[in-house]
Protein backbone atom coordinates (compact mmCIF):
# COMPACT_ATOMS: atom_id res chain seq x y z
CA UNK A 1 0.00 0.00 0.00
CA UNK A 2 1.26 3.26 -0.93
CA UNK A 3 0.29 6.84 0.36
CA UNK A 4 0.54 9.39 -1.19
CA UNK A 5 0.45 12.65 1.25
CA UNK A 6 -0.12 16.03 -0.09
CA UNK A 7 0.81 18.98 1.01
CA UNK A 8 0.04 22.71 -0.03
CA UNK A 9 3.28 24.37 -0.32
CA UNK A 10 3.90 28.04 -0.91
CA UNK A 11 7.26 29.78 -2.91
CA UNK A 12 8.81 32.86 -2.28
CA UNK A 13 11.33 32.80 -6.14
CA UNK A 14 13.97 35.38 -8.40
CA UNK A 15 13.68 35.61 -11.76
CA UNK A 16 16.69 37.13 -13.37
CA UNK A 17 15.98 38.73 -16.86
CA UNK A 18 18.02 37.95 -19.33
CA UNK A 19 17.19 41.22 -21.40
CA UNK A 20 18.09 43.39 -18.59
CA UNK A 21 19.74 41.42 -16.11
CA UNK A 22 17.46 42.98 -13.36
CA UNK A 23 15.96 40.55 -10.49
CA UNK A 24 12.24 40.13 -9.61
CA UNK A 25 10.82 38.48 -6.88
CA UNK A 26 7.84 36.88 -6.67
CA UNK A 27 5.52 34.40 -4.91
CA UNK A 28 2.82 31.83 -5.69
CA UNK A 29 1.55 28.39 -4.65
CA UNK A 30 2.47 26.90 -7.99
CA UNK A 31 5.81 27.12 -9.16
CA UNK A 32 5.90 25.69 -12.28
CA UNK A 33 2.97 27.20 -13.28
CA UNK A 34 4.15 30.82 -12.92
CA UNK A 35 7.39 30.29 -14.49
CA UNK A 36 5.56 29.34 -17.68
CA UNK A 37 3.85 32.86 -17.11
CA UNK A 38 6.30 35.18 -17.09
CA UNK A 39 8.37 33.36 -19.96
CA UNK A 40 4.79 33.45 -22.23
CA UNK A 41 4.50 37.22 -20.67
CA UNK A 42 1.53 36.37 -19.03
CA UNK A 43 2.77 38.59 -16.56
CA UNK A 44 2.32 41.93 -16.63
CA UNK A 45 5.06 43.38 -14.70
CA UNK A 46 7.67 41.38 -15.81
CA UNK A 47 6.48 40.63 -19.64
CA UNK A 48 8.75 43.31 -21.69
CA UNK A 49 11.71 41.71 -19.64
CA UNK A 50 11.68 37.73 -20.58
CA UNK A 51 13.29 35.14 -21.27
CA UNK A 52 14.37 34.40 -17.07
CA UNK A 53 16.06 32.96 -15.74
CA UNK A 54 15.13 31.13 -12.26
CA UNK A 55 17.83 31.85 -9.85
CA UNK A 56 16.78 31.05 -6.92
CA UNK A 57 13.07 29.61 -4.39
CA UNK A 58 12.31 29.54 -0.85
CA UNK A 59 9.50 26.72 0.16
CA UNK A 60 6.86 27.41 2.60
CA UNK A 61 4.30 25.38 4.51
CA UNK A 62 2.01 28.95 5.68
CA UNK A 63 0.91 31.37 2.42
CA UNK A 64 1.22 34.48 5.57
CA UNK A 65 5.28 33.33 5.86
CA UNK A 66 5.74 32.93 2.39
CA UNK A 67 3.90 36.32 1.43
CA UNK A 68 5.71 37.69 4.47
CA UNK A 69 8.96 36.75 3.11
CA UNK A 70 8.24 38.17 -0.40
CA UNK A 71 7.54 41.65 0.88
CA UNK A 72 11.18 41.73 3.01
CA UNK A 73 13.06 40.82 -0.34
CA UNK A 74 10.80 43.50 -2.00
CA UNK A 75 10.86 46.13 0.69
CA UNK A 76 14.02 45.42 3.16
CA UNK A 77 17.14 46.07 1.04
CA UNK A 78 19.35 44.61 3.90
CA UNK A 79 17.55 41.03 3.19
CA UNK A 80 17.61 41.44 -0.30
CA UNK A 81 21.43 42.24 -0.43
CA UNK A 82 21.79 39.28 2.01
CA UNK A 83 19.73 36.71 -0.01
CA UNK A 84 21.91 38.06 -3.10
CA UNK A 85 25.45 37.76 -1.45
CA UNK A 86 24.26 34.20 -0.48
CA UNK A 87 23.69 33.16 -3.86
CA UNK A 88 26.88 34.67 -5.30
CA UNK A 89 28.80 32.75 -3.22
CA UNK A 90 26.90 29.79 -3.68
CA UNK A 91 27.35 30.34 -7.62
CA UNK A 92 31.24 30.84 -7.56
CA UNK A 93 31.41 27.46 -5.37
CA UNK A 94 32.83 28.62 -2.01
Amino acid sequence: VRYVISVAMFYVYILKSSIDQELYVGSTSDLRRRLREHQAGRSFSTSFRRPFALIYYEAYRNEDDCRAREQKLKLRGQARRHLLDRIILSIKGK
